[in-house]
């Protein structure tokens, strides 16, 4: 008998792969900020900047790539250019003594990943049924955030052997980089589609039109796109979580175990977290991540014992499981999926785009006021989205053709 629960190669494949290149991109990302103010002398303000220029520029991108990916129905060419680019992006980081040139560098590993998501979660999309999506996201985001978790350690390890070497450590990171690329290459395999033989002119199919108009979203999509933008217009770059451990007093060192904390608990929730959403449907896991980001927010604001960060990171890990992978599970039950591409595209964009305001704010409300600030706004947007989402009735069903209704 076939194991219903049995997940197929290339939803493995990809979890391989991006296990990979978050082991690159975690070695190098919890040391970023501290490179950047302590070595390169950055305030707050350009961390902002450049965080928030590096992932708005490449999600407009990520929806461009999304439409593309669509109309020539390929996915892997586009995952393939993606991680090769976020590879090349770390050697440059080992050449970076000015703040520019790290600016650069974050740019072509946004512009990277401006170019595989939207193609990589349809990819994923389309190798599963319905009833497994849920499943299938969250296995590639256990897996991806298994690869921060090893990728954190190993930045550990690094900043003890390597001290203030920063360099070094950048140019390890690209060795997972290229491993990754190679799972890609040699495992992943395009969805086959369909060859259609045209017998007579009144039988051939009308052209597919590929326009992706906001009228003809489903309305759940659009409310949930609307809620999204909310949230995410505070939702500023990690960069900010990691400097505020360090402003609360912690060491590197001990940063860098927070954020290995973090990612712990990322890791551990991710799947169990997919196989629920499967059982009970996606919107009240959605709803119950932004409360608890609102929380978690309002309590990096208000402490002033470096304790908390030792609760609280893990409890952000959690956060992501409950929204990351799960939002892509939701938007996939409101999409035609030969629009996957574009769906996905438009939901990273918009909420990619509120990272270069969320970032630019968060960067000047940490200089101009104080660094509670940042998060103050964070907890005030989660919780509004919260509130709107919570309570809005949704037709999106669940596995079983059963409507969510209100939470």
């Amino acid at each position: 008998m076939e194991n219903n629960h049995k997940l197929p190669r290339n939803v493995w494949a990809m979890g391989l792969v991006s296990l990979f290149n978050d082991i690159a991109s975690e070695m190098i990302y919890p040391i970023i900020p501290i490179f950047l103010k302590v070595v390169l002398g950055a305030p707050a303000s350009v961390i902002g900047l450049i965080e928030g220029v590096a992932e708005s520029t490449a999600s407009l991108l990520k929806l461009v790539s999304g439409w593309i990916s669509d109309h020539l129905k390929k996915r892997k060419i586009f995952v393939t250019i993606g991680y090769s680019l976020s590879g090349v992006s770390k050697l440059l980081l080992g050449f970076a003594h000015v703040w520019p040139f790290v600016l650069f560098a974050r740019f072509i590993d946004r512009f990277g990943k401006g170019t595989r998501v939207a193609a990589r979660d349809a990819l994923i999309l389309e190798s599963v049924p319905p009833e497994k999506r849920g499943r299938a996201f969250g296995l590639h985001r256990s897996l991806d955030s298994l690869g921060a978790v090893v990728g954190t350690i190993l930045s550990l390890a690094l900043i003890a052997v390597f001290q203030d070497n920063y360099s070094t450590i950048f140019f390890l990171a690209f060795i997972p980089s290229v491993i990754g690329v190679l799972v890609l290459i040699i495992f992943v395999r395009e969805k086959k589609k369909p060859i259609v033989t045209v017998v007579n002119e009144a039988a051939a199919p009308k052209k597919l039109n590929l326009k992706f108009k906001w009228k003809e979203l489903d309305k759940n999509l659009k409310f949930f796109l609307i809620v999204s933008l909310i949230f995410a217009i505070g939702n500023s770059s990690d960069a900010f979580l990691i400097l505020r451990a360090q402003d609360l007093g912690l060491t590197i060192t001990l940063t860098v175990a927070a954020y290995v904390l973090y990612n712990i608990s990322y890791s551990i929730f991710s799947y169990p977290i997919g196989v629920l959403s499967d059982k009970i449907g996606p919107k009240r896991i959605l709803a119950a991540s932004f409360w608890m980001f609102a929380l978690i927010y309002l309590g990096l604001g208000l402490t002033q014992n470096n304790f908390w960060i030792w609760v609280l990171f893990p409890f952000y890990g959690l956060y992501m499981a409950l929204n990351d992978g799960i939002s892509r599970a939701y938007i996939g039950r409101t999409i035609d999926p030969s629009k996957s591409g574009a769906a996905f595209g438009a939901y990273q964009m918009i909420t990619g785009l509120c990272v270069l305001g969320a970032s630019v704010i968060a960067g000047a409300l940490w200089s101009y006021i104080n660094p509670q600030a940042p998060f103050f706004f964070g907890a005030g947007t989660a919780l509004v989205a919260a509130l709107l989402f919570s309570f809005k009735k949704d037709a999106v069903g669940k596995p079983n053709g059963e409507k969510i209704g209100q939470i």
